[in-house]
C-alpha cells in the first residue's frame, strides 16, 4: 500500500511517496521512499492527484523488483561497474582509460542517485564537453632544460630517477624528449627539489573534445547504467534515449600493395629482429598487442602455424603485462614460408644473445625480447615505425594499417565476410561487415562489373 505526505519548503510542495515491502530477514518493515515535486503552478488537486498516480507506478515498479529509492550515486555505482569489468577480465590500460573519462563524468552526473539521472542529464554532459574548454583541466608540460642532462648530473640513470619519482622510465624518457601530463611533470620536478614552472613549460588545452571522444564517454555511461537496469535499480537505461554526437566514421586507412612492397623492401635493410615485425604485420594483419606478445610456443617452425591467443599490454600501474586478446578470440593462422625462414634465423641469433648475457637473461619465451630477455614494450614498434618510414622516405606507418591493409588484400580478392573477421579475430562477421562496408561493397561491384564483362558485353 502506497502512502503520499504533502510538505512545504523553501522550494514550493513535494510529496513523500512511501510503499510498503514486506519484511526483512530481521522482521522490520521494509519501506520504499521517493520525492515527488509536481509543477507549482498547478492547483493543489491536480498536485494531490498527480502525486497519487506517481505513488501508483511507484508501487508497481517495486512490486516488479526495482530498487527505484537506491540512494547510490552515479560515481559510487561507476566504482562498483568498474570492479565487475575488472573481474570479467577487461584490461588494466581500459580501465585506466574508463577512469579518466570518469574524471569528466562525474563533476557533470557523478553526484547524481542512479534513479534520478535523466537523458536530458547526458545531452547537457555531451553538450558542455564538445564546447570550448572541455579540456580545461588538462594540460601538457614541456621541459624548459635539457632534463637528460639533469638526471645525469645528479648521478641517476633515467631508470633509477623513475623509481625515485614513482613512474615509469618511459615516462621519464618521454619527458625528456616531448610534452607530458601535468601530473607527470609535478612529479618530476618534486623529486628535482623545485617548483614545476621552474622546469617545465606549462600549456593548457581548452579545445573542444572531438565527437569521437564524447562518444567514448557515452559508451561508457550507457554500460554503466545498462548494468544498473539490469540489476533493478533503474528502470531503463536513460543514456539509450539521450542524443551523443555522431562523428564522421573515418575510412580504414590501408596501403595499395605498391606501398607494401616498397614497405618490404626497406625492412630488408633493418635489422633482422625489426624486419620479422614488418613481415608478420603484413602477413597476418594481426594487432600490435598480438605481435608484440608472441612466443615461441606460439609458433610451429614445422607448418608455418601461429597460435595468437593473448596479447601484451601497457598500463602506468601493472606496467608491461600479458593478457587476453581484445575480443577474447583465439585464432590459427599460416604464414609464408618466407617469414618461417626468417624466423628461424632469428631463433639463433636471439640464442647467441642470450648466451651473451649470461645471468642477466631472463627468459619469457618471447620473439621480441630486449637484450636481457624482457619484452619489448607495445609502444616501442609504434615508434619504431614513425621513424623506420621518415628514414626510408615512406607513408606514415602505424601498426593498424598493416591490419587494414590485410583486410583489403582478403576483401579485394573476394574472400567471404566470416573468414576475413576469423584471420582478423573480430568478435562476430557484423564487425568486420560494418568496419569494412566500404571495401565489401567496391569488391561487389567489381565482382559486377566481372559478370557484366563475361556474360553480356560482346567482344568487338
Amino acid at each position: 500500500m502506497a502512502q503520499i505526505e504533502r510538505r512545504e519548503g523553501k522550494k514550493g510542495v513535494s510529496y513523500l511517496i512511501t510503499v510498503y515491502g514486506g519484511k526483512n530477514a530481521e522482521g522490520k518493515q521494509v519501506r520504499h521512499r521517493k520525492t515527488f515535486a509536481p509543477p507549482q503552478t498547478w492547483s493543489e488537486a491536480r498536485q494531490e492527484k498527480a502525486a497519487w498516480n506517481e505513488a501508483s507506478k511507484f508501487e508497481e515498479q517495486i512490486r516488479q523488483g526495482f530498487a527505484l529509492d537506491n540512494r547510490q550515486t552515479f560515481a559510487q555505482y561507476a566504482i562498483y561497474a568498474l570492479e565487475l569489468k575488472r573481474r570479467d577480465g577487461v584490461h588494466e590500460s581500459t580501465l585506466e582509460r574508463y577512469e579518466d573519462l570518469l574524471k569528466r563524468i562525474n563533476p557533470q552526473i557523478g553526484h547524481l542517485k542512479l534513479a534520478d539521472i535523466r537523458p536530458g542529464h547526458l545531452n547537457k554532459l555531451y553538450e558542455q564537453l564538445g564546447k570550448e574548454g572541455g579540456r580545461k583541466k588538462e594540460a601538457l608540460a614541456t621541459a624548459r632544460i635539457d632534463l637528460s642532462t639533469e638526471i645525469k648530473q645528479r648521478g641517476f640513470t633515467k631508470t633509477k630517477f623513475a623509481e625515485l619519482v614513482g613512474i615509469s622510465s618511459k615516462a621519464i624518457g618521454q619527458a625528456c624528449r616531448s610534452p607530458v601530463a601535468e601530473a607527470t611533470a609535478v612529479k618530476i620536478a618534486s623529486a628535482l627539489g623545485g617548483k614545476t614552472e621552474k622546469f617545465f613549460a606549462i600549456e593548457r588545452n581548452t579545445s573542444p573534445l572531438s565527437p569521437k571522444t564524447i562518444l567514448e564517454h557515452h559508451r561508457l555511461i550507457s554500460s554503466i547504467l545498462a548494468l544498473a537496469e539490469k540489476e533493478m535499480l533503474i528502470p531503463y537505461n536513460p543514456a539509450a534515449k539521450a542524443t551523443p554526437p555522431r562523428p564522421v566514421k573515418p575510412e580504414p586507412n590501408y596501403f595499395q600493395p605498391e606501398t607494401v612492397y616498397a614497405i618490404l623492401d626497406a625492412a630488408d635493410t633493418e635489422p633482422l629482429k625489426y624486419r620479422i615485425f614488418v613481415y608478420l604485420a603484413v602477413s597476418t594483419g594481426a594487432r600490435r598487442g598480438e605481435l608484440a606478445g608472441l612466443k615461441w610456443d606460439n609458433v610451429n617452425l614445422s607448418t608455418g602455424q601461429v597460435n595468437i591467443n593473448h596479447g601484451l599490454y601497457y598500463s602506468s600501474r601493472r606496467g608491461i603485462y600479458e593478457g587476453e586478446t581484445k575480443t577474447g578470440e583465439h585464432r590459427s593462422l599460416k604464414i609464408p614460408s618466407e617469414v618461417v625462414a626468417l624466423l628461424k634465423q632469428w631463433r639463433k641469433e636471439q640464442t647467441e644473445v642470450r648466451l651473451l648475457n649470461g645471468d642477466r637473461w631472463q627468459d619469457g619465451g618471447f620473439i621480441f625480447t630486449q637484450d636481457n630477455g624482457h619484452p619489448m614494450h607495445p609502444d616501442t614498434w609504434t615508434g619504431w615505425l614513425k621513424k623506420f618510414s621518415k628514414r626510408h622516405g615512406l607513408p606514415h606507418i602505424n601498426p593498424h594499417a598493416f591490419r587494414h591493409s590485410a583486410a583489403s588484400a582478403l576483401i579485394a580478392n573476394h574472400i567471404d565476410v566470416v573468414t576475413v573477421s576469423k584471420v582478423l579475430g573480430h568478435a562476430s562477421p557484423n564487425t568486420t561487415g560494418k568496419f569494412y562496408a566500404h571495401m565489401i561493397e567496391d569488391a561487389k561491384a567489381a565482382a559486377t562489373d566481372t559478370i557484366a564483362d563475361v556474360l553480356i558485353r560482346r567482344k568487338a
